[in-house]
């Protein structure tokens, strides 16, 4: 599965997912501070570029959702070298 693959799959996935879902996905997922850095490092940067409410309101969701890429990335490499 490539990359792109894995990421459309992800989508999919996360789309379906209510919010008491999404929640349990995050906090398991994905340390406090690590949160609170991308709500205001998303502050900062769509400030910094003059974004629009709602494109700066989507910036902390696309920092969260590539994080958690890089993490189901990780752990898929960890568990295909478990495999081998």
């Amino acid at each position: 599965m490539t990359f792109e693959e894995m990421a459309w799959e992800f989508i999919e996935v996360f789309d379906d997912l209510d919010v008491a879902q999404t929640n349990e996905l995050l906090a398991k997922n994905v340390p406090i501070q690590t949160l609170e850095f991308f709500s205001k490092y998303a502050e900062d940067f769509g400030e910094s570029l003059g974004a629009p409410a709602e494109t700066a309101d989507c910036l902390p969701n696309l920092l969260v959702i590539g994080y958690l890429l890089r993490v189901l990335e990780q752990r898929l490499m960890v568990y295909d070298s478990a495999e081998r």
